[in-house]
């Protein structure tokens, strides 16, 4: 199966970019997912292209229009509905838009893009909406998460909308089902570096993308906590030397040893995320207690 990615942006130019090398660029040749990447601005309604407007009430900067983005959302949208010629969006999400799929058009009566760049096969038609997740790329988002990677790693693809100057017109969130995301506490010039982290940390959990199915396993994040710290040759580097635990050849002392690491590090380093996993656990061994005083155990 192909996991297939849709990232609209102002910068179509910037994708495949750093994914087009490396096991992203192999799996994209090999056809283990593609990307097409849609100019926003061949959505606008004037023949300026206009994309923008000045901030309601006033400041600095301008603003990603929500008419513009709209369309450009519907299009993309559009491309994953069943080939039964025409077909309608999700009731319930704020649009009730109907598009064209045998001949995309936008909502708006505006042709298909002009300017895009499509890598590896077709978007396949005829696969549940719902399943092709719409992210907009915003430090107003909720951090994105390893779990919820895995999530849209094991779905058919996902829908990227990359913001510019201030961000966007709020009104497309209520008027579309996009979900806001942010890779982290800092602000970018545009979303087109993050969709571009987001999409290398969901292929390469892509089933064959990775050499060994389990190099995805045992990684930060995956239970709640940091990785455990690794070593190679040589053994003996500027007076430093590898741990004695990880030559003993003793699996079950190495594997008590890397746990205690990892909770060592994610302790000192990530307390946010030791409280948490903290708070899992406690949690986690109050269920089991419920359960077993149930079971008149």
């Amino acid at each position: 199966m192909t996991f297939a990615a849709t990232v609209l942006t102002l910068y179509p130019e910037m994708f495949p970019g750093p994914l087009g090398v490396s096991l992203a660029g192999r799996a994209l040749e090999e056809g283990k997912w593609s990307l097409d990447a849609v100019q926003i601005r061949d959505f606008a309604i004037d023949r300026h292209r206009t994309v923008d407007g000045t901030p309601a009430g006033g400041g600095a900067g301008m603003v990603l229009r929500a008419d513009v983005l709209a369309a450009a959302v519907d299009f993309a949208r559009s491309k994953y509905l069943p080939e039964t010629g025409r077909g309608t969006v999700a009731e319930g999400d704020g649009g009730g838009v109907e598009a064209a799929v045998a001949a995309p058009q936008v909502a708006s009566g505006l042709p298909a893009p002009l300017h895009h760049a499509s890598h590896g096969p077709p978007p396949r038609s005829g696969e549940v909406l719902e399943d092709f997740p719409i992210l907009a790329m915003t430090p107003r988002g909720a951090p994105l998460t390893q779990a919820r990677v895995r999530a849209l790693a094991a779905g058919p693809g996902v829908i990227i909308l990359c913001g510019r100057f201030e961000g966007f017109d709020e009104r497309i969130f209520a008027a579309r089902p996009i979900e806001q995301v942010s890779i982290g506490d800092i602000v970018l010039s545009g979303g087109e570096p993050a969709a571009l982290m987001l999409l290398d940390a969901c292929i390469r959990l892509l089933p064959g993308v990775m050499g060994a199915a389990s190099s995805g396993a045992e990684e930060s994040f995956e239970n709640g906590l940091l990785e455990y710290p690794h070593y190679t040759r040589p053994s003996e580097w500027e007076g430093r030397t590898i741990p004695e635990v990880l030559r003993s050849g003793d699996h079950a002392k190495i594997a008590a040893w890397r746990k205690a690491q990892s909770e060592i590090d994610t302790r000192l380093r990530r307390p946010d995320l030791w409280e948490r996993h903290i708070g899992a656990r406690v949690q986690s061994a109050s269920g089991a207690r419920h359960e077993n005083e149930d079971q008149g155990k």
